[in-house]
């Protein structure tokens, strides 16, 4: 078990990660990081290892197919052999709860505490990144996440030199100016000052709906830069309006029942 403050990890199931590459999966701009999480558990069959709990997180329990699980899962992969003969394992950190501002550093902490103690290699953490167009409006004829007549930019920055090379390397533009926020902000900076490899990769999502394309430019870059599996992307089109859907149903149940008095909302809503 890893700890950091109030933020714990408790292995379900001892695996060894040595050299594998990290997925923060916590919520973001436009959904892009929860979906990319959901959509590499689903399609690489990733077993859940362990859990991250706290006093502090929501008291509830997500049912699904059955199953128990806990706010924040932690799932991995065995080592997954790609194109060119190389291998590599994913471990996925998941979450459909947005952590309030008190947490995110002490989760930011934790996570890069157990990281290092398993002798990850890096880890990587998909966001959003707000496109602000005048006089946009949703279209109501497209689904929610899908947008076929926009290009999607994508950006990359790393927590050190050799994070930055690696971008380079793979062709992915350098994200020069601007703010990170959350989770994967405090991971840069966690990064820098520990000499730990940290890259947050940035596709323009819009922030109103969870963003299917701009999540799936994500994994293919994250294929690209790990897996090297041919990874497709295209069933996140069909799968993001039930994403959402069970998200605003998690928050829906966790809220309470309209009428009466409700229960107050627990604290890592967004």
């Amino acid at each position: 078990m890893a700890s950091g403050g109030d933020i714990r990890i408790y292995e379900l199931k001892k695996t060894n990660l040595k050299g594998a590459t990290v997925i923060d999966g916590f919520p973001s701009i436009g959904l892009v990081s929860s979906i990319v999480a959901n959509y590499l558990v689903n399609a690489l069959h990733l077993q859940q290892i362990g859990t991250m709990e706290s006093d502090h997180f929501p008291a509830i329990s997500l049912v699904r197919k059955g199953q128990p699980l806990s706010t924040v899962r932690i799932y991995a992969s065995e080592r997954v052999v790609g194109v060119d003969e190389e291998t590599d394992q994913l471990v996925v950190f998941l979450s459909e709860f947005q952590p309030p501002p008190n947490l995110i550093r002490p989760i930011a902490a934790t996570l890069l505490d157990w990281v290092t103690e398993q002798r990850c290699r890096a880890m990587i953490s998909p966001e959003g990144l707000v496109i602000e167009r005048e006089g946009e409006e949703p279209n109501p004829e497209v689904p929610e996440g899908a947008r076929p007549d926009e290009s999607v930019d994508v950006y990359g920055v790393g927590s050190t030199k050799k994070a930055n090379k690696w971008l380079s390397e793979h062709s992915i533009k350098l994200f020069e100016e601007g703010v990170i926020t959350g989770v994967a902000g405090v991971l840069l900076n966690e990064g820098a000052r520990r000499d730990f490899d940290v890259i947050t990769i940035l596709a323009e999502a819009h922030s109103n709906y969870p963003d299917a394309r701009a999540a799936a430019k994500v994994i293919e870059i994250i294929d690209k830069l790990v897996l090297n599996i041919d990874l497709s992307a295209e069933p996140l089109y069909r799968e993001a309006e039930e994403i959402e859907r069970q998200i605003k149903s998690i928050h829906r149940q966790a809220r309470g029942p309209k009428g009466g008095k409700r229960a107050p909302a627990p604290q890592m809503f967004g």
